[in-house]
């Protein structure tokens, strides 16, 4: 694996790798690895534009992990036991492992492919970064409280959403670093008061302090793209300018945003998420963590389901 990494010049070529790596642990090892290098410039070249990237529609893994359908997954159960714990646990492990994938598919789908800014990049390897650091903590967790990965079944709903945002990076950031990461949010204060109540304040301290704060980044990424791409499509910007394109893009709205402006890029996100995530969005919401993403009530609340309108409150 070392001599593959040598041979490695851009950081779509490091995706594919970490992409085509079926061993889970190993895909975050080298995640890291490429991350660092990338972070500081031993990699310095996001693609070559002459060449073509075969990008895997489902990367390869182990057989180590029994797979069902979502709707016949065990339940989690709260936390009040051991076996709930582990459970629990498992199922953050596995959401990311497939996080660590989806944070570099979307480097090497959709950066050369709309002509990203090099920023682009930058906040997508430090979104599989943090992917690689929350996966091995968790799995190393997992083992403190009696369990490993593997032992208990997962489902790949996840990686589902993904193949049907394959098409459109606007999809993908709405469905998968919005929708998705923001649900995250939504719950983890719950998950995290439950370890606490069951005196498991090592799982709790490692979501609240380490995971939690990270994940409203990875939300605010997604934002911040789909707002550009929603922007510089008004602009006509020039696509690659060596990573002050969203910074010239962004500026030249906010310092004079119109309502209109700020209206029209979250009916597009409404009609996207509509358009490719099945079903309402679920309260209650986090809209604390939401704000500090950078989308407030507007973005999320008309999605959601009529009947049900509370919120997290701001104090989570």
């Amino acid at each position: 694996m070392e001599n593959t990494q040598l041979e490695i010049e851009t950081l779509v070529e490091a995706a594919l790798l970490v992409l085509n790596t079926g061993d889970v642990n190993e895909k975050a090892r080298i995640s890291d690895d490429f991350a660092i290098k990338w972070l500081d410039g031993v990699i310095t070249l996001p693609y070559v534009s002459s060449r073509e990237y075969i990008i895997p529609d489902r990367p390869p893994r182990l057989p180590n992990v029994k797979l069902v359908q979502p709707s016949l997954m065990p339940k989690l159960g709260k936390a009040g036991s051991l076996q709930s714990r582990q459970a629990i646990v498992h199922s953050l492990v596995h959401t990311e492992s497939w996080a660590i994938d989806l944070s570099w598919d979307i480097i090497a789908r959709f950066g050369k492919q709309e002509a990203m800014p090099t920023e682009f990049f930058t906040d997508f390897v430090k979104v599989a970064q943090d992917e690689s650091r929350h996966f091995r903590l968790l799995a190393e967790r997992l083992t403190e409280l009696g369990s490993s990965y593997g032992a208990l079944p997962a489902h790949d709903g996840l990686w589902d959403s993904a193949i049907v945002t394959s098409k459109d990076l606007l999809a993908r950031l709405a469905v998968e670093h919005c929708v998705h990461e923001a649900r995250g949010l939504d719950v983890l204060p719950t998950t995290i008061s439950r370890f606490r109540r069951a005196g498991d304040d090592r799982t709790a301290d490692l979501l609240e302090k380490v995971i939690y704060p990270e994940e409203i980044t990875h939300c605010a990424a997604g934002i911040k793209w789909f707002k550009y791409l929603c922007l510089r499509s008004e602009k006509m910007a020039s696509p690659f300018s060596g990573g002050t394109v969203f910074q010239d893009v962004w500026d030249s709205e906010t310092d004079n945003e119109s309502d209109e402006t700020t209206n029209e890029v979250i009916r597009k996100f409404h009609f996207t998420v509509r358009t490719y995530f099945r079903g309402p969005l679920k309260p209650p919401f986090n809209e604390a963590a939401r704000k500090a993403a950078g989308f407030d009530p507007r973005w999320y609340e008309p999605l959601a389901v009529k009947e049900a309108a509370s919120s997290v409150a701001a104090s989570q």
